[in-house]
């Protein structure tokens, strides 16, 4: 997989004509760059420069001690080793190459693009500082945005895995919810499902799963309460699993059948439709180059249209390594969101689409599917929840 991300990078770096890619860290196993997770898969010690250039070739610049774990990786071809000095090290390299542009893990609106810390970019404003290359660096922001976001096969084959781990969880959460259990009894149960199939959540265990049931639970991202579920609830349930290194992102919704009742009641389906009609719709505009906002702007409409609140958050957010990955966002123009509603859908990202709205006095309607951007526009990852589940 290493292999071809760097394949990868290096015709992203082509494609936006920047010469070099420089990727640097020291102590990576306390703080660790996004990037070593696609492009090396190692950790290092002393002042490390992973360097891709666009014309293919590949340079490592590692202490004498880290040289032997980097050259195991087999990913870059050439080594220099150092044992005093990083930056004379670095300045050769430089001078070899020759590069206009030098992009570095900076970044103002992608959290994935900025591992680089603050004394570290500092060291190498010493470093250049008196050369012809001290003015030449630039965000690495576009790279990594592209990078992370164009998956490779290898990457899709293991974020189905993923989400076919967690529908399997899913059902057999179904036979577990009751009246009387509280939203901590079934994130445990989940986490013990987690457990038995060696995985790990997709997110922090303390809210993942999320479980969230009735008209005044604390909602999405909040921790599982010993609130119990009760008929006539609404609930919800955000959760995911990472596996081998990649996650998925799924939420889904039931509802607690009262005596008597044979399906929810009238507002309950309708909100739970709104949901899933503007799920469809939204999936269907999407299409490669369009803007994240445009497609936010689909589904959010439509629940609007319907006398529904706006949704308080994006439609939808890349999945990938982590449960929040890539840049480009399905979202609304909001400050919050920086520049990332504005970049264009590209084939081969992975997104969720999750809207939700509330049922006054039962719950919140909402479901969270994943799909994967193609060359004539989406095709469906996770099986969309169609119906609100009825459970008694």
């Amino acid at each position: 997989m290493f292999k071809e991300k760097i394949a990868q990078a290096v015709g992203i770096l082509e494609e936006k004509n920047i010469d070099m890619w420089l990727t640097f860290v020291r102590e990576s196993e306390v703080i660790r760059d996004p990037c070593l997770d696609l492009i090396l898969g190692a950790n290092c010690t002393w002042q490390s420069a992973f360097i891709i250039i666009k014309t293919g070739k590949t340079i490592a610049i590692v202490g004498s001690l880290d040289h032997e774990r980097i050259k195991l990786t087999g990913l870059y071809a050439d080594i220099r080793e150092y044992i005093g000095k990083f930056g004379d090290s670095l300045i050769s390299v430089l001078e070899e190459i020759k590069p206009n542009k030098i992009a570095l893990n900076t970044s103002k609106n992608d959290f994935m693009a900025d591992g680089l810390t603050h004394g570290l970019y500092e060291l190498l404003m010493e470093y250049t500082s008196g050369t012809s290359y001290e003015n030449r660096f630039i965000s690495s922001e576009e790279i990594i945005s592209a990078l992370r976001g164009r998956k490779s096969p290898t990457e899709l084959e293991r974020i189905r895995k993923s989400i076919e781990l967690t529908e399997e969880i899913y059902k057999k959460v179904y036979g577990f919810m009751a009246p009387g259990k509280t939203e901590k009894d079934v994130a445990d149960f989940i986490l013990s499902l987690v457990s038995e199939n060696n995985v790990t959540t997709a997110w922090e265990e303390n809210s993942c799963p999320a479980v969230f049931t009735g008209p005044e639970s604390a909602g999405a991202h909040a921790d599982p309460t010993k609130r119990v579920i009760k008929k006539g609830h609404v609930l919800n349930i955000d959760f995911g699993v990472k596996k081998d290194d990649y996650c998925s992102d799924i939420q889904r919704t039931w509802y607690f059948l009262r005596d008597g009742e044979t399906e929810a009641p009238p507002e309950v389906r309708r909100g739970f439709q709104t949901i899933i009609d503007s799920v469809q719709l939204a999936a269907n505009a999407i299409k490669p180059g369009m803007k994240g906002c445009d497609i936010d702007d689909v589904a959010r409409n439509y629940i609007v249209s319907k006398g529904y609140p706006e949704y308080p958050h994006a439609l939808g957010h890349q999945v990938g390594r982590s449960a929040h990955d890539g840049a480009g966002i399905l979202a609304p123009r909001w400050d919050r969101y920086g520049n990332t509603p504005y970049l264009p859908i590209e084939v081969g990202q992975v997104y969720t689409i999750e809207p939700r709205l509330p049922i006054e006095g039962y719950g919140v309607a909402t479901t969270e599917e994943m799909i994967v951007v193609t060359e004539d526009g989406h095709e469906w990852l996770s099986h969309p929840q169609k119906e609100i589940f009825l459970a008694g």
